[in-house]
């Protein structure tokens, strides 16, 4: 791409391949809403001032000024107010209003002036849902002698996602490493033993990662987490996806465990570039 901009309150994986890095406000820097799951529109005040010097919604407007595109916004109200004059079920929120209420949920609107907590009483809104028997499609990966065990992915509870946040926090006390869990007797037919360095192929690529020889996976399966860069779990898994939803396929992957000296060709590229990438430069001057 010509031009890359990220934002956001870390450099994080993205920001690696950014032309541009802007830094984004907390919580704690801003005054706006959150809505949540709930429907449930949340007021927040800021209780200091941005340490980049400019909140979020200030970046955008100047980004927009800078391309040509005025926006006159004085503050998050007034964006508030833009979006409840445009969206029917935000048409009735205001900063006023949930500075006095606290919060509400929408739809908020002139049939519901102070929100709706429950959203279906006695039915659905847009009628009954529409139930479809859909035939199982099994995965096309296939164990077999090249790639004998299945590799299934997921999350600790110490992290959250890639952990962008959360590995910058004493959580990495917890875990500090994405580690494969492997059982004894696989680990055995390896020569695989706590600790070691091991390379997890599949048909798709390869990583490496510290092995942790564990019972609590089956025999024929290994299981790692995906939080750290370093390891980046969904270079090993394949490209299906679900047919309905075009969910991937991370919980099902082909593969084969070895031992090996260190991290692949790969990763030591990858955290080359990523240092490349997040040096501190001098100060430059702004261009005209």
């Amino acid at each position: 791409m010509e031009c890359v901009i990220v934002q956001d309150l870390f450099l994080n994986e993205t920001a690696n391949y950014a032309h541009i890095f802007l830094p984004g406000s907390t919580f704690l820097e801003k005054d706006g809403t959150f809505t949540n799951a709930e429907r449930r529109i949340q007021l927040v005040r800021k209780v200091m001032s941005p340490k980049n010097g400019y909140a979020d919604w200030e970046i955008t407007v100047k980004l927009a000024e800078a391309m040509g595109v005025p926006m006159n916004y004085r503050h998050p109200s007034e964006i508030m107010d833009e979006i409840a004059a445009t969206t029917p079920s935000f048409a009735g929120v205001s900063f006023a209003k949930l500075d006095k209420v606290g919060s509400v949920q929408w739809p908020c609107n002139e049939k519901a002036p102070e929100g709706t907590p429950i959203m279906h009483i006695g039915g659905f809104k847009k009628g009954k849902g529409k139930f479809v028997l859909t035939e199982y499609v099994p995965t096309d990966e296939r164990t077999g002698p090249r790639y004998p065990l299945l590799l299934t992915t997921g999350r600790i509870l110490s992290h959250y996602n890639v952990g962008a946040q959360t590995r910058r926090t004493a959580n990495v006390a917890w875990h500090d490493e994405d580690r494969l869990e492997i059982h004894p007797h696989d680990a055995e037919q390896r020569g695989v033993n706590e600790g070691d360095w091991v390379k997890v192929a599949s048909r798709a690529g390869e990583t490496t990662l510290r092995a942790l020889v564990t019972d609590r996976v089956a025999p024929g399966v290994v299981y790692t987490t995906f939080h750290h860069p370093s390891t980046q779990a969904n270079v090993v898994t394949t490209d299906f996806s679900d047919w309905a939803t075009n969910c991937p396929e991370f919980k099902v992957t082909a593969v084969q465990i070895s031992r090996s000296n260190g991290p692949t060709d790969w990763q030591e590229r990858y955290r080359e570039q990523a240092e490349q990438s997040r040096r501190i430069g001098e100060a430059a001057e702004a261009a005209e």
